[in-house]
């Protein structure tokens, strides 16, 4: 009730609501926003989110609100369940949960798809969500309230997140409670909300106390038909309240009835139930025990009332606000203290038989998917009925896995797993035995990214298993071996490894040991490559295959693919990759099949088959969107390599599009990932990038390769900036993260290269011989570590799968390396122009760039002339400004510019005139988009080369040469 009168006005909250508001309406304007509203227990959080509903159902939005319950982490995604539940009535979002499966297997009537969550079933719900806000805000905007957040699940926590993090341009406003109060030190949501608050998209409204003058415009609107509130009256109930809406609303009203005051809140709001008449009083208590949401008919039933008693009973209740009717046949709590109060006061005899009722009910209840077997274990666990909380649990932890949540599943798995010595015929109520029980909790906390905790129980579980059963022993040590791999303990892992596979004799083939001897090849691939490894690939396959295993000899087909591509150029490669997949699919191994169809797109792009590597990274991204996996490992990795072919064949507009939807702001490895990737295309453009590195910086020590791709572009760009010494600090660090011999160091030797490169050019000008000299000396180190990195096979051969990319950047490192020498020899910029001709358009026009500079200082002055002119158109459809700065500076030294074809006036395109004009009006990126119809992006780069054209460094310098120079009439 707190924050405002029973007809719903608000008091004293107008710039909280406003907070609100804004966000709803930016999201109306297609920006997404999360805002966290907090506050102590009855400060009226509820109430200001309340009104907020109703403007937004007003405006004509879609409204979906769900509510968390005070039953710790047993039931997974209640408040999103809840929320489409309550709003399923609306036909469009039917539709749009009819067509996806997995939400709609949350709802009472949802069924399912028949499909086991498996280990991606988490990404596939949240693929889907995502995907079913953003259907629905095309058609209007969607305002998504979680309450009492306090109390919400772990995987609502992790919903929460991802949400938070991924909602950008969709028409989208999350707005999420809870009660600052009960944020513990160690309360699980706390870090939660400390990392959302770091995000620009999420805001914050926290609610505070009422102050005197609020409180007594609040205890005024309470008073009815009935005199106004005295001042005495009102010091009394703001001292007594602290302002707190909802504890003054109950001194008011205690007061004015002429009761005595209770010391305490509780007994404050017990005060008010021992009012009821008895009937009324049973079913108040029997609601505390249900939970934050009761319906009629179980409340009955567990009360004993008959109809007519019970309805007698509710209206009675209802009459006093302590249950307020939530829907058809439900009622709510007016306030979760109240429930709390109530719970608090039962006996303990009464609150065990109460649970027991509940869970009588249940258990006669018609089953319904996803709720029931959690609420069963928790009313049977308080109950004391340890055999049905077993079974509960078992049976909950199924439902959690199917729903894609394997935190609770673990958490259902751990308890029954707990109470497994407590209860009598346990394999009969599991219908399975503890060793199977134990490994579905594992299997769980691998799901749910807890590899260490999987390895803490297969490890106790090896130490207690009968060393007789061989084929159990087998499959414990495969598991352990795949989960010491997730952690990089590779040895150990190897090791493991071996001992499963010596365990069973090849034959008869088993699918035990398929298993370990694909877990085996994929862990081998991390060490340096053993020549061994593709006979024990296809022993692997062999053994799948007889097996009847499709998963395992998909994973072992991949590891078998990426052995033959080191040791020789194996078109070939491609059909197995392929194979695999389709493999991995139809065994519903989505993970082993996103990862074979990545190889696959990887092993065409390295050939150089830009169009074939196009279409199948957009068919491997295409299948992990369609099946919500779009944020998975290689759900990112795939996003990543899509990005990377599309700026790679020239095709930009495409690569900004997708990479307007890596996010920015990013917390952990997998966003940050996807988010370093965007950073090739910010780079060429010469974006400002200082924001997304802001972001990256902190994941570096959890992930070398972001490290790697991250530094090695903020050193090409320190260099487009002239800062050598910045550029040199950026690619000796991303070099440092990789492992020794890493094929991937050759790029970023290749720009470390031409940092040293350039420090030599620029100290010879100047006479520094010793800083030449050294640059020289470090350029010798460098190149002789890109040419040890690509041929260190174990029989010294160039490594195969170096791809094309990397014999261009090896062949640039060379020119580079020349070019340190002061010997900028233009055969050598051919050979890497030929190198990286299969389509790489942008390094094609930076290496035309510098064979023009090498012809230009040979006085070959019409071959540099042509090769410059070429570089200029390639640069400039790109948007490349910093490589179009570059070219424009190489022509005045090299006086080239003076045969340039007039361009048009000034110097700009008839579409940089119009965006010069409205630079000029003083319009940011955004609206000047928004006024020609395209991407901020390609505003941005518009603005980029209009400074560069007009030789200026400020958007206001710009404008004033235009002015001067009449370049905004016409």
């Amino acid at each position: 009730m707190g924050g405002g009168d029973r007809s719903g006005t608000l008091i004293g909250r107008a710039a909280e609501l406003a907070a609100l508001t804004g966000a709803l309406d930016r999201a109306a304007a297609g920006a997404a926003g999360v805002v966290l509203v907090s506050g102590d227990a009855g400060v009226g959080k509820s109430h200001l989110v309340g009104a907020l509903t109703r403007i937004a159902r007003d405006r004509g939005c879609t409204v979906l609100a769900g509510q968390c319950a005070e039953l710790g982490e047993s039931m997974p995604y209640l408040p999103l369940a809840d929320a489409l539940w309550t709003g399923s009535a609306d036909p469009a979002l039917r539709a749009a949960l009819d067509d996806r499966p997995v939400l709609r297997r949350l709802l009472p009537d949802g069924g399912g798809d028949g499909v086991p969550a498996g280990d991606l079933g988490q990404q596939r719900l949240f693929g889907a969500v995502l995907g079913l806000l953003g259907e629905l805000g095309r058609d209007r905007p969607v305002l998504l309230v979680l309450e009492d957040l306090h109390w919400a699940d772990r995987s609502t926590r992790h919903l929460l997140t991802f949400l938070s993090r991924v909602l950008q341009r969709e028409r989208v406003c999350l707005v999420g409670t809870y009660r600052s109060d009960d944020l513990h030190r160690r309360h699980p949501l706390r870090p939660v909300v400390a990392e959302l608050l770091r995000l620009p998209e999420v805001g914050a409204v926290e609610l505070g106390p009422f102050g005197h003058g609020e409180t007594a415009e609040y205890l005024a609107s309470l008073g009815g038909d009935g005199a106004p509130p005295t001042a005495e009256e009102i010091n009394r109930v703001h001292r007594r309240s602290e302002g707190n809406p909802f504890y003054a609303a109950e001194l008011y009203t205690a007061a004015r009835t002429d009761e005595e005051l209770p010391a305490g809140l509780a007994d404050l709001l017990l005060a008010r139930v021992e009012r009821l008449s008895e009937n009324a009083a049973r079913v108040v208590r029997a609601a505390s025990v249900a939970g934050h949401r009761v319906d009629d008919e179980p409340v009955r039933q567990v009360c004993g009332l008959d109809e007519a008693a019970a309805g007698e009973a509710l209206r009675e209740i209802v009459s006093h606000r302590l249950l307020i009717p939530d829907g058809a046949q439900g009622y709510t709590f007016r306030h979760a203290l109240l429930r709390e109060a109530v719970y608090a006061d039962l006996l303990p005899g009464e609150r065990t038989r109460l649970h027991a009722a509940y869970a009588d009910l249940l258990k006669r209840a018609p089953a319904v998917p996803g709720r029931v077997a959690a609420e069963l274990a928790h009313h049977s666990l308080a109950a004391h009925d340890l055999p049905a909380a077993f079974a509960a649990s078992v049976q909950a932890g199924r439902e959690a896995e199917r729903m894609g949540a394997p935190d609770e599943a673990h958490e259902h798995y751990d308890r029954a797993l707990s109470l497994w010595d407590a209860v009598p015929g346990p394999e009969e109520a599991a219908g399975t035995g503890r060793v199977q029980l134990e490994l579905a909790a594992v299997r769980s906390s691998g799901r749910s990214g807890e590899p260490r905790r999987a390895i803490s129980r297969l490890r106790r579980l090896l130490e207690e298993a009968d060393p007789a059963d061989v084929r159990m022993g087998v499959l414990l040590r495969e598991h352990l071996a795949y989960y010491l791999d997730d952690v990089k303990q590779h040895d150990e892992s190897m090791a493991v490894s071996r001992e499963a596979i010596a365990m069973l004799p090849a034959d008869p083939p088993t699918a035990e040991r398929a298993s370990a001897l694909a877990t085996y090849v994929r862990t081998m691939l991390f060490e340096e490559v053993d020549p061994s490894l593709r006979a024990v690939a296809e022993e692997a396959v062999a053994a799948a295959r007889a097996a009847g295993a499709a998963d395992a000899e998909a994973s072992a087909l991949v590891s078998l693919g990426i052995y033959r591509e080191t040791r020789e150029p194996d078109p070939e490669v491609g059909a197995l990759f392929a194979r695999a997949r389709d493999l991995a699919v139809g065994a519903g191994n989505y993970q082993v099949g996103q990862r074979a169809a990545f190889h696959l797109a990887r092993s065409i792009f390295d050939r150089g088959d830009l169009p074939a590597a196009v279409r199948a990274a957009d068919d491997g991204v295409a299948f992990s969107l369609a099946n919500g996996l779009g944020w998975s490992p290689y759900g990112s990795t795939l996003r990543c390599l899509q990005f990377l072919i599309h700026y790679t064949s020239g095709d930009w507009e495409e690569a900004g599009r997708l990479a307007a939807d890596f996010p920015m702001q990013v917390v952990r490895p997998a966003e940050a990932q996807v988010s370093s990737y965007a950073l090739f295309l910010e780079v060429a453009r010469g974006e400002d990038i200082t924001e997304r590195f802001r972001w990256l910086e902190p994941v570096w020590p959890e992930d070398d390769f972001i490290a790697y791709v991250a530094r090695g572009l903020a050193a090409e760009h320190a260099l487009w900036q002239g800062d050598t010494a910045a550029a040199l600090d950026h690619a000796t660090a991303a070099q440092a993260v990789l492992p020794a011999q890493d094929v991937a160091a050759v790029r970023v030797i290749a720009t470390a290269l031409w940092a040293h490169a350039d420090r030599a050019v620029q100290a010879r000008a100047s006479g520094d011989n010793g800083t030449a000299a050294s640059a020289v000396e470090a350029a010798d180190n460098l190149l002789e570590r890109a040419r040890a990195t690509v041929a260190t096979t174990p029989d010294g051969r160039t490594r195969a799968w170096l791809g094309l990319e990397g014999h261009a950047w090896l062949a640039r490192a060379e020119a580079e390396h020349a070019r340190a020498h002061g010997a900028n020899d233009p055969a050598l910029w051919r050979k890497t122009l030929e190198a990286f001709s299969y389509g790489f358009t942008y390094e094609l026009a930076r290496t035309r760039w510098r064979l023009a500079e090498s012809l230009a200082a040979q006085g070959s002055r019409e071959e540099a002339l042509n090769e410059w002119r070429t570089a200029a158109q390639e640069a400039e459809s790109l948007g490349a400004a910093p490589l179009v700065r570059a070219l424009t500076d190489l022509g005045a030294r090299a006086r080239l510019t003076a045969q340039q074809p007039e361009p048009a006036a000034g110097g700009l395109t008839a579409r940089e005139r119009e965006v010069l004009k409205l630079v000029a009006e003083g319009r940011n990126n955004k609206e000047i988009a928004a006024a020609l119809f395209i991407s901020p992006k390609t505003a941005s780069v518009h603005v980029s080369n209009i400074l560069a054209k007009l030789d200026v460094t400020s958007r206001t310098q710009a404008a004033a040469k235009a002015h001067a120079d009449g370049l905004l009439t016409g």
